[in-house]
């Protein structure tokens, strides 16, 4: 039977607008195959935080998405729209120094569907500080102000990248509860991009979100032995914090060289679903994690 799945984040969209002639992880064809109901792309700031690169990029980057559309894609506007019949696309910004000159920029990107926003790459920006560089500063005044007004609008906040001070800025000064889009368990690999415990459990107690990454790097010390059962060693050490209901994917394709061993593109999931019932894990729990909990996530915020 089919069933809704969810993945929080990929970067398909900063690939082709920066023209990478590589094989690309994502296809429509992929998505159907793997059983992909709804697929977060993410607007990713890039490599270079020149305010004039980043407008450059974004253009391209909408560009792409409406390519996508002409070639049969279909964009979600409302999470909720997820459904097995079709796979349908979700956006989200990763990295806000689009949204530096100010909230009338949130709201256009809003009106043109994006429903996330991971508030730091990993550079510093006028809203918050990336985790890579310190854990001394929460968010600048704008950020606070900025991700309030996000949340006004329906849009989630993503902590995957932010320095833990801005983590619980987002957690304790704002109105709901945020995301990890793509992040692992900093227990099970200790890794700066990675939640620790207490922050999991904050986040959970919360009524947050966490998509697992794919990313070796993030799931097993040096990115080694990694497997599907090593994704589920994170949602199982997740769970055993609180995380139950509040747990899904975010593989991170197309922004990702190295995968888990059997997960190596979109059409792959079923593996990953078939290795969750071998553990052990129920129909209904299966479904919560492929794609219900993502959903639920949504209707919280």
């Amino acid at each position: 039977m089919p069933m809704i799945l969810c993945d929080a984040h990929a970067d398909t969209l900063h690939r082709m607008a920066t023209g990478d002639k590589k094989p690309f992880d994502l296809s429509l064809d992929r998505l159907k195959e793997g059983g992909v109901s709804l697929q977060v792309l993410a607007m990713f700031v890039g490599v270079d935080p020149d305010p004039h690169v980043v407008a450059g990029l974004y253009n391209n980057m909408w560009q792409a998405a409406e390519q996508l559309k002409q070639e049969g894609w279909l964009q979600a506007m409302d999470p909720q729209e997820a459904a097995t019949d079709q796979p349908r696309f979700l956006l989200s910004v990763e990295g806000c120094e689009i949204f530096e000159p100010g909230l009338h920029v949130i709201d256009d990107y809003r009106k043109r569907g994006v429903r996330m926003a991971a508030i730091t790459w990993n550079y510093g920006n006028a809203l918050g500080t990336p985790a890579c560089i310190n854990q001394d500063d929460g968010l600048k005044p704008y950020g606070l102000k900025a991700a309030k007004h996000m949340q006004s609008l329906g849009m989630a906040l993503d902590v995957s990248h932010l320095n833990i001070p801005g983590f619980y800025d987002l957690l304790g000064k704002t109105d709901a509860p945020p995301l990890a889009s793509h992040s692992c368990a900093r227990a099970l690999c200790d890794h700066p991009r990675n939640l620790t415990d207490q922050q999991l459990r904050d986040l959970f107690a919360a009524g947050g979100y966490v998509g697992i990454n794919f990313l070796p790097l993030f799931l097993t010390p040096g990115g080694t032995d990694c497997t599907i059962d090593t994704v589920i060693d994170h949602i199982d050490h997740m769970h055993q914090l609180g995380g139950e209901g509040m747990v899904g994917f975010g593989s991170d394709f197309d922004g990702i060289s190295e995968k888990p061993e059997g997960l190596d593109n979109p059409s792959d999931f079923p593996k990953l679903i078939t290795r969750l019932i071998e553990r052990g894990y129920s129909p209904a729990d299966v479904e919560a994690i492929a794609g219900l909990n993502f959903l639920a996530y949504y209707k919280r915020i």
